[in-house]
């Protein structure tokens, strides 16, 4: 049975969407950009500040279902300009821990609000 996840640790949705549908032992996390949750406004001017607040909110989102970032499987980055691509991947690297989830990182011509970056992903259970 499909279940909403929905927490105020993240920022709310900003379109017809769910923070997350959690599915069996599966949760698929929608995009986050790196919107404070209480102000709702865009944190950071660079890519590894915005990077920073793009995965708390999804530890947010994860946390709401008694997981952590340690849960991801999948991740799917958008970068709105791939030479972002190593100073993305510090910030990525420092949060997350081997086995790396898989991931595709894909540059973009705009993300909503003007992000320099939006990262999705799937999670399971252990």
């Amino acid at each position: 049975m499909k279940k909403v996840i929905k927490t105020t640790g993240a920022p709310a949705a900003i379109g017809p969407y769910s923070q997350a549908i959690q599915m069996n032992s599966f949760v698929f996390l929608s995009g986050q950009i790196p919107l404070d949750p209480k102000t709702m406004e865009m944190v950071g001017a660079t890519v590894e500040e915005q990077t920073e607040q793009v995965l708390k909110n999804l530890a947010a989102v994860l946390e709401a279902e008694g997981m952590g970032l340690r849960h991801l499987v999948k991740t799917t980055v958008y970068l709105k300009n791939m030479a972002d691509f190593p100073k993305f991947n510090a910030v990525y690297e420092k949060h997350l821990t081997a086995p790396f989830p898989a991931r595709a990182t894909i540059e973009v011509a705009a993300l909503p609000k003007g992000a320099l970056v939006e990262i999705e992903g799937v999670a399971c259970r252990d």
